[in-house]
């Protein structure tokens, strides 16, 4: 699957272990098979709680595989730093599109997701989708 186009995803949280974690639980599930370039962007650059733009560029950057990127954040500034970097334009590889999602459940089926192939859209569509899990 090296040569061939593929989704990425990037995981941003206020931490670099939640962030590395839920990359972690995200490629377990999706299986051993599955071949799909997930990055964790967490915490700030000296290792602190925040969120930073450079992570977040660089993780975009190391994940893109030409189908698009995939960026999943848990919470506010998170949010606001992904949309800032896509409205400048420059910093994300094109084709990255912060996708409305919680993060865990989301970031699972995005990965599984993009496991089979699927598109931007559909990776997008599936992280969403899964607001609708009920747990009761």
């Amino acid at each position: 699957m090296a040569d061939e186009k593929s989704v990425g995803i990037v995981l941003v949280s206020h931490s670099a272990a939640v962030a590395s974690s839920v990359a972690e639980l995200a490629r377990r599930l999706a299986g051993a098979g599955a071949d799909v370039p997930v990055a964790p962007a967490g915490g700030t650059a000296d290792g602190g709680l925040g969120t930073s733009a450079e992570l977040i560029a660089a993780a975009a950057a190391a994940v893109d595989r030409g189908a698009g990127v995939a960026v999943l954040t848990d919470l506010g500034s998170a949010v606001l730093t992904v949309k800032a970097l896509l409205a400048e334009g420059d910093e994300l590889p094109e084709g990255t599109r912060l996708v409305d999602a919680p993060f865990v459940e989301g970031a699972v089926a995005a990965v599984v997701t993009a496991s089979t192939g699927a598109d931007l859209a559909a990776v997008a569509a599936a992280a969403t989708e899964a607001y609708a899990y009920r747990k009761e």
